[in-house]
């Protein structure tokens, strides 16, 4: 399909939604307008047409109307609906520091969540080489990778409890725990 979409114009309509408050993307059902040539790559940077978005508060504009559908990621505003890429989440976790209540994770888009039952944490790991790929879910089925400065220091706080009948190692956050790895793997 012929996109006649442009950033501008989804920018423009991201600003106008945005004056009313968070952009309630979930109840918008525009049209789909095709795919438009808007990358974000595995470390969060955002690309328009090749060339990475400079702008931090329009890349945090566009992050506001993203959704997701299955495996698919879409830009939404009340009138339009627009395909990107997403290399792996959209989103990076680049810090996180210990609260009374749990971990509170802070995004590379400005987003701060508390880790817990509405946003779990999850750990993927490669099938060859076992290396772990830690996310935490931001918003609206919107996960984080969790960087690896973070994760390491999530490690440092980890222990070992039984789940599911087994022992594992992993995290407690929101009056959660999280497994990362089994035990007997350690």
């Amino acid at each position: 399909m012929d996109v006649t979409v442009s950033a501008d114009s989804l920018a423009k309509s991201a600003r106008a939604a945005a004056k009313k408050g968070p952009p309630p993307v979930d109840k918008w059902d525009p049209p789909f307008c095709g795919d438009l040539d808007m990358r974000i790559a595995r470390d969060g940077t955002w690309f328009y047409q090749g060339t990475p978005i400079g702008r931090p508060a329009l890349v945090k504009l566009f992050a506001s109307i993203l959704r997701k559908e299955g495996e698919s990621y879409f830009l939404v505003t009340p009138v339009e609906k627009v395909g990107i890429s997403v290399e792996d989440a959209p989103f990076v976790a680049v810090d996180f520091e210990e609260t009374r209540e749990g971990l509170l994770f802070t995004t590379n888009v400005g987003d701060q969540v508390l880790a817990g039952p509405e946003h779990p944490i999850r750990v993927e790991r490669d099938r060859e080489t076992g290396e772990p790929a830690p996310y935490v879910n931001i918003r609206r089925n919107l996960e984080a990778l969790i960087d690896r400065k973070s994760f390491y220091r999530l490690v440092e706080l980890g222990d070992t409890e039984t789940h599911q009948r087994e022992d594992w190692f992993g995290l407690r956050s929101g009056g959660r725990f999280f497994p990362i790895i089994p035990a007997k793997e350690l």
